[in-house]
């Protein structure tokens, strides 16, 4: 986890995203980088119904993405002066912007090895929920998801949320530096909760390979939703970290009927690493 990459948006979690790679750096080393993504005037042309925007209108969209970005800049240097303050030594996190008629943060982040997101919430200035996806489904890397409270530890006490699936048995290859150095590893499933595949106590005989010493746990779901209980049993574990496969099922069956995934995205308060 030497390098990180912080989607630079002008949201309520940025705070906590900052607080978040900031763990993760002190613990590896990392370097940090912030990508201020801003955007194009021809996004506004594209999206105006006839075809040509006023020059008022472009005038005051870039004056307002020129105020995002002094705002995310300044939270992002403050940032930067403290963990320089701590740590004089280390490699200076970098501010990085392009101007983009889209997002952009997938494809910037594949020559990276964590995406730092925060969990979109029903706040109007919540981090992006087209920020989090283009991250995990476009970078081929593993996102860490912020909650929107910083966090004060993380990676100490592991949770493996183990369904079986491709897409979590990819996120526990991605997540091994933070498996090598946790003090405390569960690979929990819930009943009901899991697609065909090895149960968890053959996760815990391969992790044992590598050194780590982990436990499987397989607990009923009773009346509550899969990632209900998923977050539940967490909190019960007093996890700092989770590890969870991102979309078993499809985003449109998730949005019409619900998901694990989706549940977590919602209600996650302790941070979460997911790949997809």
């Amino acid at each position: 986890m030497k390098n990180i990459l912080i989607p630079m948006n002008d949201s309520e979690g940025l705070p906590s995203m900052l607080a978040t790679a900031g763990l993760v750096a002190d613990a590896f080393e990392s370097y940090i980088e912030g990508l201020r993504v801003r955007i194009d005037s021809s996004a506004v042309l594209a999206a105006d119904d006839l075809g040509a925007a006023s020059p008022a209108l472009l005038e005051n969209f870039e004056r307002e993405e020129a105020e995002r970005s002094k705002r995310v800049r300044q939270v992002f240097d403050d940032f930067v002066r403290r963990r320089v303050d701590a740590a004089p030594g280390a490699d200076a996190p970098r501010w990085v912007q392009i101007t983009s008629p889209r997002g952009d943060i997938g494809s910037y982040g594949r020559t990276f090895d964590l995406v730092v997101v925060g969990r979109p919430t029903r706040s109007r200035e919540s981090p992006a929920m087209g920020t989090l996806e283009a991250a995990l489904f476009e970078s081929g890397r593993p996102i860490l998801i912020a909650p929107p409270t910083p966090p004060s530890i993380l990676g100490r006490n592991v949770v493996i949320a183990w369904n079986a699936s491709t897409e979590t048995a990819r996120t526990i290859a991605l997540g091994m530096p933070f498996l090598l150095r946790a003090e405390r590893v569960t690979v929990l499933t819930i009943e009901g909760g899991t697609v065909p595949g090895p149960p968890g106590e053959e996760v815990v005989r391969s992790l044992s390979r590598h050194g780590i010493e982990a436990t499987a746990t397989t607990v009923s779901a009773g009346r509550r939703l899969i990632g209900e209980a998923i977050l539940a049993e967490a909190e019960a574990i007093g996890a700092d970290l989770l590890l969870k496969g991102g979309y078993t099922q499809s985003r449109l069956r998730q949005m019409i009927f619900g998901g694990a995934t989706s549940y977590i995205l919602a209600e996650a308060t302790l941070p979460v690493l997911m790949a997809h």
